[in-house]
């Protein structure tokens, strides 16, 4: 899938999909140490209970919340965004519904940390309008790698042992798309990404798809 730069609302999927390949990735990254930090600076992908987050430890974080409803915000900042920078000043929060986290996005915005927001209601996306000399929100540098599927399918299939029979990685990914994936089948069949990385903490990992709603099934901690 093609993102424009600056992004636009129809290049990114249905919300529930979105949220799907996010959360899949970000579950089999899943450690319990890691979930022990709480509030604890992390980078990488994971999800809590705010949401799922992504931090290079560099040049993009991004969120992603449920609003309840069907709604999702999506929100963060890539170093490519000219947003923040523009003059004159892009209200990033422009005709925003009313359901959005203004406290934390305007905490975001008086620290100079917030380079676009969207958010996904009634099974469209939107955001604030943007001026024609905007080069960039961001939106594609930042988070092409969810939004493109194949990239997602690719990532997932280095985690996927597929030498047996059974579901395969473009399998497991639909199912958490249809938010119907049987989590046992996948922890069976997951390994890690590279011969000699440490083992996949498979506990975290289910609890990581159950806090998601991938599977129907209530998150424990």
């Amino acid at each position: 899938m093609t993102i424009h730069r600056p992004g636009l609302p129809d290049d990114l999927p249905p919300g529930d999909e979105l949220w799907a390949r996010w959360a899949l990735l970000a579950a089999v990254e899943a450690t319990t140490e890691d979930e022990q930090r709480g509030g604890g600076y992390r980078t990488g992908r994971w999800i809590d209970d705010e949401g799922l987050h992504w931090d290079d430890s560099g040049c993009t974080w991004w969120t992603m919340s449920r609003m309840g409803g069907g709604r999702f915000v999506l929100y963060g900042e890539d170093e490519s965004s000219g947003v923040k920078w523009h003059e004159p000043p892009i209200d990033m929060l422009a005709g925003g519904p009313d359901w959005l986290p203004y406290e934390e996005l305007r905490d975001r915005l008086e620290g100079n940390e917030l380079g676009c927001v969207y958010w996904f209601e009634n099974g469209s996306w939107a955001r604030a309008p943007y001026p024609d000399d905007l080069g960039d929100d961001g939106l594609d540098c930042g988070l092409g790698w969810v939004v493109d599927r194949g990239r997602v399918l690719g990532e997932l299939a280095d985690r996927v042992d597929d030498t047996a029979g059974g579901p395969t990685a473009d399998g497991f990914l639909a199912d958490a798309e249809a938010h119907r994936l049987r989590p046992e089948p996948l922890l069976r069949r997951l390994r890690p990404a590279h011969p000699g990385d440490d083992p996949l903490d498979l506990p975290a990992v289910a609890r990581a798809l159950a806090l998601a709603g991938l599977t129907g099934q209530a998150a424990t901690r």
